[in-house]
Order: C-alpha cells, then sequence, then structure tokens
C-alpha cells in the first residue's frame, strides 16, 4: 500500500529501527526491492533521484512506484530524493508522490529554513511529507557535487532551529557520510547523532549509507 513517509518514519521513531530508501531507475530495480520488502516484512521507502528522473521521466517513475505500492503487502513510499527547486517537488506531488525531499543545503541557514518552509505549506496541505537537509554531505549524486573541503557537519543548534521553524517532517544530517564510491572508511560522528537526535525527537535520514560498514550503520540506527 501507498503511504507518506510520515506514516513509515514515526514508527521507525518511535519502535528505534531504520528503514532502507532505495533510488529507481526501471520496473525491473522496483521489482526488486518490492520483493527484498515483502520477504523480510520491511516497510520500505522507493525514491527517485535527480539521475533516475532524467532517465525514466516523472511519469514513469510516479506510475511504476505507484503501482508496485498499490500491489505490495508492506506500507511503501514513494519519495522524491534531493529535489532541486520548487517546481520539481510540486510536479512529483502532482504525480503522486507521497513523499518528497526540499535539498536547501546549498543556501545559508535563513535561506533553507525560506524554502523548506514554502514547499511544506503546499505538501502538508495535499498530505504529502517532507524531508530536507541541514548541513553539507560531501560527494557527487547525479547532479549534486559537494566538494569534500566544502562538506559541513550538521550543528546541533542550528538543526533545533531549524526543525522549529519549519516543522519538516524528517531532516538529512550530515555526520560523516558522502554520496558516491567511498576512498576509504567513513567515520561517522555518532555522537553528534545521538546529540541531534536528543534535541530533535524526530526521524533522521542518513544519506551515503552505501559503503558504510554494517556495524557502523547498525551503530547510527542506535
Amino acid at each position: 500500500m501507498l503511504v507518506t513517509g510520515t506514516e513509515i518514519l514515526q514508527d521507525a521513531h518511535k519502535n528505534n529501527y531504520a528503514v532502507g530508501a532505495f533510488n529507481v531507475n526501471n520496473m525491473e530495480i522496483v521489482q526488486a526491492i518490492i520483493e527484498a520488502a515483502e520477504e523480510t516484512n520491511s516497510p520500505v521507502i522507493l525514491q527517485a533521484s535527480q539521475g533516475g528522473l532524467k532517465y525514466a521521466g516523472v511519469e514513469y517513475i510516479a506510475a511504476l512506484g505507484r503501482l508496485a505500492a498499490e500491489k505490495a503487502k508492506v506500507p511503501v513510499a514513494l519519495h522524491l530524493d534531493h529535489g532541486t527547486d520548487f517546481d520539481q517537488v510540486m510536479l512529483c506531488i502532482r504525480h503522486g508522490f507521497s513523499s518528497v525531499m526540499i535539498d536547501g543545503s546549498r543556501f545559508d541557514l535563513e535561506g533553507n529554513i525560506a524554502i523548506t518552509k514554502k514547499v511544506i505549506e503546499v505538501a502538508h496541505a495535499v498530505g504529502v511529507s517532507v524531508e530536507a537537509e541541514l548541513g553539507k554531505i560531501g560527494g557527487t549524486e547525479d547532479d549534486i557535487v559537494v566538494d569534500e573541503r566544502e562538506a559541513t557537519f550538521t550543528d546541533p543548534n542550528e538543526a533545533k532551529k531549524f526543525v522549529d521553524e519549519t516543522d519538516v517532517d524528517y531532516l538529512a544530517i550530515a555526520v560523516g557520510t558522502a554520496h558516491g564510491v567511498y576512498k576509504g572508511e567513513p567515520k561517522l560522528d555518532f555522537d553528534r547523532i545521538k546529540t541531534i537526535k536528543e534535541k530533535l525527537n524526530i526521524p533522521l535520514v542518513l544519506h551515503g549509507s552505501s559503503g558504510v560498514p554494517k556495524e557502523a550503520i547498525e551503530k547510527a540506527v542506535s
């Protein structure tokens, strides 16, 4: 069944577990993800990256995701990953996405708050949940490139201000992961994760998890 990201992640938040979010480009990838989710009886997030949207187009991705969710025996959210601007987010909402991300991390704090509030005002009005990002996660994902020197960890106090002012549903934080292929083993700032979680008390999102050792993922989740 198709549900919002909030329905999936609030339960994970309350019961201390994580939910996988996987980028989809075609029918076979969607089918494989749903099959694995059903085998493990796990909720799952199908997400469209900028590359996926360029490759398949929003209409195809949305149709595949909605159909897969309707037929699935587990809760499924259809999510826009790293939404680049207001218009793209609205296009995905119009095509039936149940969750969207607005990535305003390229702006300063006030600019990021402003664009996030603008998206949330519309998305929440039509029952769609919203993810934002605070801090800059290094590496390359599709069109988004952040030099390692420009990557900045999320400040816990700024995160509190951001969530208080935007009422965002879940927040992606920068704590040592990166997009793309790792040159060495990533070192996650577990203390920062703990501090931010305690301050915000909302679901957190860890981007760039592919390539992070299983033990580190489990510790981050805990």
